[in-house]
This record gives structure tokens, C-alpha cells and sequence, in this order.
């Protein structure tokens, strides 16, 4: 494993990006890692730009801001826009209903179908940062440990837990197929 693993995860206010990233965030501490995370985000609540950055090592971390990542999770077509060009070596993880990908990028994208998933097997559009969270989770191939994460989500989000359950393993799922 690298000493720095950078996560990158942007889309729309709404979406749950930010509650990824803290989720992300906690789960890799809980591991051992250290962590840094920022977040920014456009004055809107819903429906403006939002991007969480995660640096996790288990040395100090030099600088918190994401430069190339690792794994980049694009929720919404701005993001891609902005921040593909970022990932040189790294994952990018998207949602095909939300965001059209440059098919020409010699770098593994993986598409989580974590809206209309959402939809279609919990009912509601509201689980798609957790499908998107299992996928992450699974696109890391154990960097993030797959019982501690749903065990951090299920404990920082303390409703529905069920759904949320069956959300993350879709997601997870997904990114095991890919």
C-alpha cells in the first residue's frame, strides 16, 4: 500500500458528499490510519458545488489537499468536469445517470448506478452517497476495510439502518464487478 492515499469525492449539495467523506474519515481512523479532510462548498445548501478531499497514511500527513487522487468520486458532471484531469494513476468512480465520462481516458472508471439503484431498490434517491460509499469501499480493494466502513456508517447514520445496509453492499457489489 502507499504511504498517502488521496480520496476525492464532489458533486452537488444534496448529495451527501460531505457525510461520505466524514464517514470515509472516521472509518480510517477507527483503522489506524491518520486522516485530514477538507471540504468546501458553494454558499447554496442544496444544489451548489461541493467537494470533500481525504488524505489517509499511517505516517504525518504534510499537506491535507488532494493533488493527484487515488480514487475520485464523481456524483455530478461539473465535478467530472473539473476534477478528472487530476486522477493520472488513480480510480474514478461515477454515476452514469448524472455524469457523461471522456471514454478516452486510459484510466479505470468504474460506473455505480448509485441513483437509479437508489430508486429503484430502496425507493428513494436519498441512498445514493451510501451505494456510492460501498463502492468506494470496494474500489479500494482493502484499503478500507469492508465491516468497519458499513460498521462507521451504520453508527454515524443512525436511521434506517437496513436500508442503509442494503445500499452500501449494492454499492459495494458494483465496484466488485467492475
Amino acid at each position: 500500500m502507499k504511504d498517502r492515499i488521496e480520496i476525492l469525492a464532489s458533486g452537488f449539495g444534496g448529495q451527501g458528499v460531505v457525510r461520505l467523506g466524514q464517514i470515509v474519515g472516521v472509518g480510517a481512523v477507527n483503522q489506524g490510519f491518520r486522516v485530514t479532510m477538507l471540504k468546501s462548498h458553494g454558499t447554496e445548501q442544496r444544489g451548489g458545488y461541493v467537494r470533500t478531499q481525504l488524505v489517509l497514511s499511517s505516517e504525518e500527513i504534510d499537506s491535507p489537499l488532494v493533488e493527484a487522487p487515488d480514487f475520485f468520486c464523481a456524483m455530478s458532471s461539473a465535478a467530472y468536469k473539473q476534477f478528472s484531469h487530476m486522477v493520472t494513476g488513480g480510480v474514478i468512480l461515477y454515476d452514469p445517470a448524472m455524469v457523461p465520462i471522456d471514454e478516452g481516458k486510459s484510466l479505470k472508471q468504474i460506473a455505480v448506478a448509485a441513483k437509479d439503484t437508489a430508486v429503484a431498490k430502496l425507493g428513494r434517491p436519498i441512498y445514493a452517497n451510501t451505494i456510492m460509499l460501498g463502492a468506494l469501499t470496494g474500489a479500494t480493494a482493502g484499503i478500507l476495510e469492508k465491516d468497519n466502513m458499513l460498521a462507521t456508517m451504520l453508527k454515524i447514520i443512525p436511521k434506517f439502518k437496513d436500508e442503509n445496509r442494503k445500499a452500501f453492499e449494492l454499492g459495494y457489489e458494483m465496484a466488485a464487478a467492475a
